[in-house]
């Protein structure tokens, strides 16, 4: 089991940054795959990006460029970077762990507006 505490959201401006933080209870080393996905009001849940063990990374088209997902794994903690945010950004994001199961975090508000 793996628990699952996101943190560094808030209020930033269109065209500012804001980094995402994930720390898991456990060891991350063996955990095949980490991931952020977001949802916007009425929308549906959408990847936003995944990183595997052996550091292979898929972008949503809609982040490339601009988002950089990253694992430190003796911190077991997983980050995401967030460069020229635009409103369209707007949405509460949530950390994932895939193993035999996936596990969730309870989700980081980010509203990028002026």
């Amino acid at each position: 089991q793996v628990q699952l505490v996101e943190s560094g959201g808030g209020l930033v401006q269109p065209g500012g940054s804001l980094r995402l933080s994930c720390a898991a209870s456990r060891n991350i080393e063996s955990i095949n795959v980490m991931g952020w996905d977001r949802q916007a009001p009425g929308k549906q849940r959408e990847l936003v990006a995944v990183i595997r063990v052996g550091g292979s990374i898929t972008y949503a088209d809609s982040v490339k460029g601009r988002f950089t997902i990253s694992r430190d794994n003796a911190k077991s903690t997983v980050y995401l970077q967030m460069n020229g945010l635009k409103p369209d950004d707007t949405a509460v994001y949530y950390c994932n762990a895939m193993t035999m199961y996936t596990y969730w975090g309870q989700g980081t508000q980010v509203t990028v507006s002026s």
